[in-house]
């Protein structure tokens, strides 16, 4: 089968390259998918550079989650030929790939309301959201929510998760038209960090309160312009540093305004509370049959095409999530 494979730690379109590798097989408990449509995360970014808090011995191939067809059971594993299923395949042997082997146990129904790229990008963007949101954060229906990087993958999650959750969404982004995505997405204002003053502006939205919840993904300017314009007893969810800059809180600020930082390590979940994976995924195939949520799709690349997706979604100039999808042209 073809797959890509990082030989070496450097940038994604660089060190990734599209081989022929042998056809996997599924051992006890396991299952062989055919990859039907494979996420660009940020941390593939990552992980090509080495800089990703797992690092997988080289060779590897990176992507994280897949929505993905069964195809074959090994021994004793439960599953039906034909089934359209989420999954994150195990590094070394990511999703980039024609056919990945995964757990039996760890894959999830793809959820019916959504196509086969929506479905790769549901799994980790909106688990992260929903732990976010709601098992960290708190969040109530009428509160404010500011989401950083609103118009990207991980930050529209976060928009259409507000929105559904009933609170009021202000939205960050970078560009004009990043910004008519955010519109478009449902946020109740926009704000480009290139052009307005978003402690101003977040201030004046909120008749001096300012937000309740703060979605970060991005850290370095965003963290310290939203310690600036965080509510009384507000919650920072801290989600990660796309920025590349880890701010340093200043936790005396954090006292002298009754806030809270909130960090969020979702991966965390499948292992300590399995269950609450389990009941956040029923509750976002609701989502997605009801149509309160569906992942934004900026593209969706044939596999030839994953490495330079990478590498714009490392540059932070992509669009909602990009998708690979094995077999199809550009779109």
């Amino acid at each position: 089968m073809k797959a890509w494979r990082v030989h070496a730690n450097g940038e994604p379109r660089e060190v990734m390259r599209l081989s022929e590798v042998p056809d996997p097989r599924p051992g006890p408990g396991q299952l062989l998918l055919r990859v039907r449509a494979a996420n660009v995360n940020f941390p593939d970014a990552l992980l090509c550079r080495g800089h990703y808090q797992v690092r997988p011995p080289l060779p590897f191939t990176p992507g994280v989650e897949i929505c993905g067809e069964v195809l074959a059971a090994g021994e004793g594993a439960a599953g039906e030929v034909g089934a359209r299923v989420l999954a994150q395949p195990p590094l070394p042997d990511g999703g980039f790939a024609e056919f990945v082997v995964v757990e039996a146990a760890t894959v999830r129904p793809a959820p019916e309301a959504l196509d086969d790229a929506e479905a790769a990008a549901l799994h980790i963007g909106y688990q992260t959201g929903w732990f976010g949101l709601h098992r960290r954060a708190r969040i109530r229906a009428g509160e404010t929510l500011l989401v950083h990087a609103a118009a990207g993958g991980v930050g529209s999650a976060a928009v259409q998760l507000g929105r559904a959750a009933g609170a009021r969404v202000i939205g960050v982004v970078g560009g004009a038209e990043k910004a008519r995505t955010a519109r478009e997405l449902g946020c109740d204002v926009v704000l480009d960090r290139r052009r307005d003053d978003i402690i101003a502006a977040v201030k004046e939205a909120t008749g001096g309160r300012g937000a309740d919840v703060v979605y970060d993904p991005v850290g370095g300017d965003a963290y310290a312009q939203s310690v600036k314009c965080i509510a009384f007893e507000g919650r920072i969810v801290v989600v990660g540093f796309a920025s590349g800059t880890i701010p340093t809180p200043a936790l005396n600020h954090a006292l002298v305004k009754n806030y809270s930082v909130l960090g969020l390590h979702w991966g965390l979940y499948n292992t300590k509370d399995p269950a609450a994976v389990d009941t956040c995924h029923d509750e976002l195939t609701k989502l997605a049959a009801q149509g309160a949520v569906t992942p934004l799709i900026g593209g969706r690349v044939p596999l030839s095409g994953a490495a330079e997706a990478v590498q714009r979604v490392a540059g932070g100039d992509s669009i909602g999530r990009l998708v690979v999808v094995p077999g199809t042209e550009e779109t």
